[in-house]
C-alpha cells in the first residue's frame, strides 16, 4: 500500500535517524520586503535540519489579505514552486518547519504550523519552536470554556489563549497568552502590520534578529540570515518580546526576569555548525568539545574517524589535541532522503548502511576512534561498530561529544521515553559491553561546560544552561508528564 503522503517516515527511521535526538521546529519571519514569503522559504530551507517532516508559510498583503500554504516534505520540494509562491504575496510573512513528536508515524496537515486565527482586532498567525509543559492542562481548561481545537499541537493553545484575552492589540494578547504558558518557547507571530518575536524567560530555545535593507528578519539561527544576505543584529534576549513595524523595532520585557538556561545541546548537535550562538561559532565550540574529550579520555589508536556529519568538528578537535591522524573513514550518502519511497523489508533491514558506508582502504588494520555527538538508544552505534569491524579494523573505541543522555527532554526535542535511553539503564562500562566496543567514554558535564565557554565548569547550584537531558535537573517542571506518571530525579540519583 502506498504511503499516506510521499514522505516515507518509516524509511527514514529505518535508516538510523531514530537513534538521534531531533529538534522539533524551526521558525523564520520577514517584514518590510517585497514578496516576503520567498525570503521565508529560503530561510526555512536553511533551517531544514530543525524539521524535515513538514513546513508552512503564512503571508499578508494589504489587498489580498492573509494567505497560507502547508505541505509535507522538504522545503525545496514545495516552496520553490512559482505557482505556489505566487499565492503568498505581500511584505509580511512567517514560516515554520517541523518534525513529528516521539512515537508518531507522521502528522496530519492540520498540525503543520503556522497557526492562524481571526480576532476582533484582525487576523494573527503564530509559529512556535519549543514545547509547552502544561499544554494538556491548558487544553482541558480551554475546551471546557468552549474552545474548539483543530490540531493535536500544544502550540494551538497559544491561539486560543489569545482569543480569550481582553486586550485590544495582538502583541498584548500574545503577552497575556504566554504568561499562562509553561515550558520553552521561541515564537514568531504576525498581524497585518506587525512581526513579533518572543523568547521564554529562560531562553531555552534560540531566536535571533536580522536586518536586510529596510526589512527585518526573525530566525531560529543565524545561518538562515546568511542565505538571504541579511545582517545579524543580535539575539532576542530571554524573556524579551520584539514588536517590529514599518517604524522599527520595539523591545518589551513582559515576563519576570529569570536566569538564562539556554539549551546546551544546541551547541552539541541541533544548531548548524555555521551558526553563531552567544557570540560563539558553533563549529569552533564543537571543535573545542573534541579537544576537551581528548584531554579527558585519551586512548592509544591509529585513526580518529567522525561519525558523519555531526561528529566531524569534535573529531577534528580530538585529532588535533591527541596528535592522532584524522581520517574520513565513513562516508554519508547525502541522497538517501527520499530515494526509497516504498523500500522492501530487505532494504529496511540494511539499517544505517542506507546512509553510511565505510572506507575500507583507510580503516583496515587500524585501531579506530569513532567520535559521535551522542548515544541515544545505541542501535545505530552498534551497527556502525559492526561496519568498522567488517572493514578490518583491529580495535574500535567510541568517544562521545556529549555526556550520557539519560533523561528525556520536554522542551521541544523529540526524545525517546526514559526506559529507551541506553544511559538511563546502563553504566558506562555496561554500555561499552552492550555496544561491543573496546572502549567507550563520554565528555564530562564539566568538560562540556568548559568547551562552550564556562571556564569553571558547571555550577551545580546555578547551572548556566539547560542540561536536563544529561543531569535530570529540569528548570521548568514537566507538569503534564508528571501527571502521567513520569518520575523526576531523586536525591539519590
Amino acid at each position: 500500500m502506498p504511503p499516506a503522503h510521499p514522505f516515507d517516515f518509516d524509511a527514514i527511521r529505518a535508516s538510523g535517524d531514530e537513534d538521534k535526538l531531533k529538534e522539533e521546529c524551526g521558525v523564520f519571519g520577514v517584514i518590510g520586503l517585497s514578496d516576503a514569503a520567498n525570503f521565508v522559504a529560503l530561510g526555512l530551507h536553511a533551517l531544514q535540519h530543525r524539521g524535515q517532516e513538514a513546513g508552512g508559510i503564512v503571508a499578508y498583503h494589504p489587498e489580498h489579505g492573509f494567505n497560507s500554504a502547508r505541505r509535507f516534505g522538504y522545503v525545496r520540494d514545495n516552496f520553490t514552486k512559482q505557482s505556489l509562491m505566487e499565492t503568498l504575496p505581500g511584505p509580511l510573512s512567517i514560516g515554520h518547519v517541523r518534525y513529528s513528536t516521539a512515537g508518531s508515524k507522521g502528522a496530519a496537515i492540520r498540525d503543520v504550523q503556522p497557526f492562524f486565527g481571526e480576532f476582533s482586532m484582525g487576523g494573527a498567525a503564530i509559529a512556535h519552536n519549543g514545547n509547552i509543559t502544561n499544554a494538556e492542562e491548558l487544553r482541558r481548561e480551554l475546551i471546557e470554556r468552549g474552545s474548539i481545537f483543530q490540531s493535536s499541537s500544544d502550540s494551538e493553545c497559544i491561539i486560543h489563549l489569545m482569543a480569550r484575552s481582553l486586550q485590544k492589540q495582538a502583541a498584548e494578547r500574545l503577552e497575556d497568552a504566554l504568561r499562562r504558558v509553561e515550558g520553552a518557547f521561541s515564537v514568531v507571530a504576525m498581524t497585518r502590520t506587525k512581526l513579533i518575536g518572543v523568547r521564554d524567560p529562560l531562553g531555552v530555545r534560540p531566536l535571533v534578529l536580522g536586518q536586510l535593507g529596510d526589512g527585518w528578519v526573525l530566525s531560529s539561527e543565524t545561518c538562515a540570515l546568511d542565505i538571504i544576505g541579511a545582517k545579524f543584529v543580535r539575539e532576542i534576549e530571554p524573556g524579551e518580546m520584539v514588536v517590529i513595524t514599518d517604524k522599527g523595532v520595539e523591545s518589551r520585557q513582559p515576563f519576570r526576569p529569570q536566569k538564562s538556561r539556554f539549551c546546551i545541546f544546541e551547541h552539541v548537535y541541533f544548531s548548524r555548525p555555521d551558526s553563531i550562538i552567544g557570540g560563539r561559532s558553533v563549529y569552533e565550540t564543537r571543535r573545542q568539545i573534541g579537544v576537551e574529550l581528548a584531554r579527558e579520555n585519551p586512548v592509544d589508536a591509529d585513526l580518529v574517524c567522525p561519525v558523519p556529519d555531526s561528529g566531524t568538528p569534535a573529531a577534528i578537535g580530538f585529532a588535533a589535541e591527541s596528535g592522532i591522524e584524522f581520517g574520513l573513514g565513513i562516508t554519508r550518502n547525502q541522497y538517501m532522503g527520499r530515494t526509497f519511497i516504498e523500500p522492501t523489508e530487505q532494504i529496511r533491514n540494511m539499517g544505517v548502511r542506507l546512509k553510511l558506508n565505510v572506507n575500507r582502504a583507510l580503516i583496515e588494520g587500524k585501531r579506530v576512534i569513532l567520535v559521535d555527538d551522542s548515544v541515544v538508544r545505541g542501535t545505530t552505534s552498534r551497527k556502525i561498530k559492526d561496519m568498522i569491524l567488517d572493514a578490518g579494523a583491529k580495535e574500535v573505541h567510541f568517544r562521545i561529544a556529549s555526556p550520557p543522555t539519560a533523561w528525556p527532554c520536554f522542551y521541544g526535542v523529540d526524545t525517546p521515553e526514559r526506559d529507551k535511553l541506553l544511559a538511563a539503564n546502563m553504566s558506562e562500562d555496561e554500555m561499552c559491553e552492550h555496544l561491543g566496543v573496546d572502549s567507550l567514554r563520554f565528555i564530562s558535564l564539566d568538560g562540556l561546560y568548559r568547551a562552550v565557554g564556562v571556564a569553571a565548569g558547571r555550577d551545580p547550584k546555578s547551572p548556566a544552561y539547560c542540561d536536563a537531558c544529561f543531569s535530570g535537573e529540569y528548570p521548568v517542571a514537566p507538569r503534564d508528564m508528571v501527571a502521567k506518571g513520569f518520575e523526576l530525579k531523586t536525591a539519590a540519583e
